[in-house]
């Protein structure tokens, strides 16, 4: 005897059921991939205390790396109110808490649950290294200071100390050549790659208190003394590089005066680096204030001093040649001056002056445009030929030229990178089917119920 109808809708129904949950099952088996979640966001403070002023900078990287070393961003720069730290020797609390309005405006683009995990560093360069020659207790009491308040912020404070000449130079290279994607560059197949090693840039900076240079010769560094060596996004790189403490633009201006003063001592001074006919009052004694000064003022010379421009080009040249000593390098070729080491220049460079724009400085510009000129001509003997590598530059692909940047990328190889987040997962064809096929054998495994408890008992 056949099946009646009934029965037959039910065996239909028993078996769609059983063919769907057969191919859900199918679907479950399915290989799922590994899929690596957006990873999080770490942050670093770095404040940079120079010689005339002192900037905070907020920089971003992804916390996984990239072969070791954070793929860094700048996400804010702030420049702190009033002078730089080493001018508060007569009020040092003043220097921590002149910090604080930056420091505030970092805080705001940190996500709070993650201060704690954030590093703040502070490095002090030539301003400090001057002050320190100079009497060591009071740069001692301006680093306490400014490491009270900081100790006091909610981020990991890693400490404020002298950063040297060495580091702040070999760091600003770094910044250089980041900023412009010559250690490493976002290809457009979507990967990180290593530029060649011929695209390299050296850097210039010429500071308040000193200045800076450094790049990759040609050939092998000679004096180990001006060899730094880093590893960044698994490469090695050795960099020659000095740092030239007291010729940095404050710091020569006030050796020029001085050095015009001992050579015609007079109540009167005539400057052949101010325009003619411009003519102010200086007051003596803080000129020889400086440990970059090795001499005492005329006693014969009032404490004020008029000084008349006399706008006189060849003159001013000839002074400032006075604050080098060229003929300690004459007839060596790997030497720049005051007897120093220096390979010969390689490549193209980037200067980067910090020089403010107020209109306060306006009397110097003369002086301090043949100071640049005779420093990069006779010092670092950039000639003719090489003049055209050089390139004046406030920014490098976006982000300001300095050490801080530097550090940042130097400090996240010490920092531990975290792990990316884990899941695993199918594609999306793939999940739609499993779903679709599991409710249709829930609904035909509920019909077969259905079938079974009404209709064929009827």
């Amino acid at each position: 005897m056949g099946l009646s109808r009934k029965e037959q809708v039910f065996l239909a129904i028993l078996g769609a059921s059983g063919v769907s949950g057969l191919t859900a099952l199918i679907l479950l088996l399915v290989e799922a991939t590994s899929v690596l979640l957006p990873t999080d966001i770490k942050f670093g403070i770095v404040f940079d205390a120079g010689s005339s002023h002192t900037s905070l900078f907020l920089y971003q990287w992804p916390a996984d790396k990239e072969n070791g070393t954070g793929v860094v961003s700048q996400a804010l720069a702030c420049q702190v109110e009033g002078p730089g730290i080493s001018s508060y020797t007569s009020n040092p609390a003043q220097a921590g808490e002149s910090l604080q309005g930056c420091l505030e405006e970092a805080l705001v683009l940190i996500p709070e649950a993650q201060h704690r995990k954030t590093p703040m560093f502070l490095g002090a360069t030539a301003g400090m290294r001057l002050l320190r020659q100079k009497n060591s207790s009071q740069a001692r009491d301006i680093f306490a200071a400014v490491t009270q308040v900081l100790g006091r912020s909610p981020v990991d404070f890693w400490g404020a100390e002298l950063l040297a000449g060495q580091d702040e130079g070999a760091f600003g290279w770094i910044t250089v050549n980041y900023g412009l994607g010559t250690l490493v560059k976002y290809s457009f197949t979507g990967e990180w790659i290593q530029p060649p090693e011929e695209t390299l840039v050296g850097a210039l900076d010429m500071g308040g208190a000193s200045t800076q240079i450094t790049f990759v010769p040609g050939g092998p560094i000679l004096d180990k003394s001006t060899q730094a060596d880093f590893r960044l996004y698994g490469s090695n790189y050795s960099v020659y590089t000095h740092s030239y403490l007291c010729f940095g633009r404050d710091q020569m201006l006030s050796r020029l005066l001085v050095g015009l003063v001992q050579s015609r001592p007079a109540a009167l001074l005539r400057h052949p680096c101010y325009l003619s006919g411009y003519q102010t009052t200086l007051a003596l004694a803080p000129l020889y204030e400086s440990p970059c000064v090795h001499t005492t003022p005329p006693l014969s010379l009032p404490q004020n001093l008029t000084v008349e421009g006399t706008g006189n080009p060849g003159a001013c040249v000839s002074a400032i040649r006075e604050l080098f000593n060229f003929s300690s390098c004459q007839g060596q070729e790997d030497c720049a001056f005051d007897g120093i080491y220096q390979p010969p220049l390689q490549g193209k460079f980037y200067v980067e002056t910090s020089y403010p724009g107020q209109d306060r400085w306006l009397p110097d510009y003369c002086a301090s445009g043949l100071y640049i000129l005779t420093l990069l001509h006779e010092g670092y003997r950039f000639s003719e030929e090489t003049w055209p590598s050089l390139e004046f530059r406030k920014q490098a692909g976006g982000v300001d030229i300095g050490w801080t940047l530097g550090y940042m990328l130097n400090l996240t190889g010490m920092i531990p990178a975290d792990a990316p987040a884990q899941l695993w997962a199918v594609s999306y064809g793939v999940w739609v089917a499993k779903v679709v096929f599991m409710v249709l054998t829930l609904v035909a495994v509920v019909g077969a119920a259905l079938v079974q408890l009404f209709w064929l008992q009827d």
